[in-house]
């Protein structure tokens, strides 16, 4: 197996554990996501991706092991922190707020960053804050294609216009590391299509890193620079697309015949 791309630390996790009672649901789990790649986490539907996302950004306190955030210790750290360090997420289940703008749903990304855990901050923010809002709202709106929906309410949007203003809102926030949790799902092939040129272009232009999580193998084949594959919880393979295709394991566990 070759070694992952990259040489900027971005997201490490090393023997990550996440027991539910008597249940291992993450098992000694260690992978790495370097900023200016995109690394995919794969693997049957059950085998813990999410909830390693969710030990990542800080929505669950591991059982054992470290998880570390440009080369610092965020293990104990809530989302807060992390976000404030550059970690920024998306989840399965998109939660725009619907009765707004899709220019005030990405103006949330930025202002959220910039205010922190003090959210009071948003609404007081000074002049320059007001500036960088606008400014890196203009900047996702134009870089995702959206710009001519920037008045339409987020609540009469497609599924696959609202998958953009919720990856837009996350760019917004300037964030260094992306954890993206199959944030194709309900897109067709052409929607699935322009979603990865995005994401490839955002990676390409800000150097940042992303973790992606996603059942689509063809999105995940053409976008992602090296894959770690989970199954009940464990690691069982990493490698680049083609040694993951290739793979007897993988194909065993996961992909099965289609991917030959």
């Amino acid at each position: 197996m070759s070694q992952p791309l990259g040489d900027s630390p971005g997201l490490g996790v090393q023997g990550l554990t996440i027991r539910f009672g008597g249940n291992t649901a993450v098992d000694a789990a260690a992978f790495e996501a370097p900023l200016g790649r995109i690394t995919g986490l794969i693997g049957p539907n059950g085998a813990g991706k999410t909830t390693i996302f969710n030990a990542c950004s800080g929505l669950l306190r591991p059982s054992e092991g470290e998880i570390r955030l440009f080369e610092k210790d965020v293990t104990g750290r809530p989302p807060s922190a992390r976000a404030q360090l550059g970690l920024g997420r998306t989840f399965q289940q998109m939660d725009l707020f619907d009765s707004l703008t899709v220019e005030q749903n990405i103006a949330i990304g930025r202002e959220a960053r910039l205010a922190g855990s003090h959210p009071l901050k948003q609404l007081l923010c000074p002049p320059a804050e007001r500036k960088a809002v606008r400014q890196a709202t203009e900047e996702v709106l134009e870089l995702c294609g959206i710009r001519e929906l920037r008045h339409e309410v987020a609540g009469s949007l497609s599924t696959g216009q609202r998958r953009l203003v919720d990856l837009g809102r996350v760019l917004a926030g300037g964030f260094s590391m992306l954890l993206l949790d199959e944030p194709s799902s309900g897109l067709d092939t052409a929607e699935t299509g322009r979603f990865g040129a995005i994401v490839t272009r955002v990676v390409a232009e800000r150097c940042c890193g992303v973790l992606l999580v996603e059942h689509d193998m063809a999105l995940v084949m053409s976008v992602c620079d090296y894959l770690y594959v989970l199954d009940f919880g464990q690691m069982i393979f990493q490698g680049t697309p083609a040694e993951v295709r290739a793979s007897e394991a993988v194909r065993a566990a996961y992909l099965g015949t289609e991917a030959a």
